[in-house]
């Protein structure tokens, strides 16, 4: 009985890790657009500050990327160190365990991004469309 629901779970695969994929980009791309732009929540980061302006174009960027599933790899590779360097600079300091410095959707992003550096970006992304040619 397992072995069935396995397998027939296993078949869907490709097609639930793209929905997750894009799910997931576009909570990461609000972020950033939060940073840039005061959109969805704000205000934005000034212009050229470190770090919320430049973590607000690693977000928005490799966000998107993750959406569209284009260099999913990379763009996860590049999301999952910004989230690491934003857990020990920003959070850590604060205490040792994320649950108590507020880190928590710090080391979340960053584990999930770095699933996708070895996942890929499933079958509906547009890494897919660029490995058939």
């Amino acid at each position: 009985m397992s072995h069935n629901l396995d397998a027939r779970l296993s078949s869907y695969s490709p097609a639930v890790l793209s929905v997750f994929r894009v799910v997931f980009g576009l909570l990461f791309t609000g972020h950033g657009s939060s940073l840039l732009f005061g959109w969805p929540m704000g205000p934005a980061a000034e212009f050229g500050t470190w770090p919320d302006f430049f973590g607000g174009v690693i977000e928005f960027v490799t966000g998107l990327l993750v959406t569209s599933g284009l260099f999913t790899r990379l763009a996860a590779f590049i999301a999952s160190g910004a989230m690491a360097f934003t857990y020990f600079t920003m959070h850590q300091p604060d205490g040792l365990l994320p649950l108590t410095n507020n880190g928590e959707l710090s080391v979340l992003y960053c584990f999930a991004f770095f699933l996708l550096v070895f996942t890929g970006g499933g079958a509906y992304a547009l890494d897919a469309v660029r490995g058939r040619r």
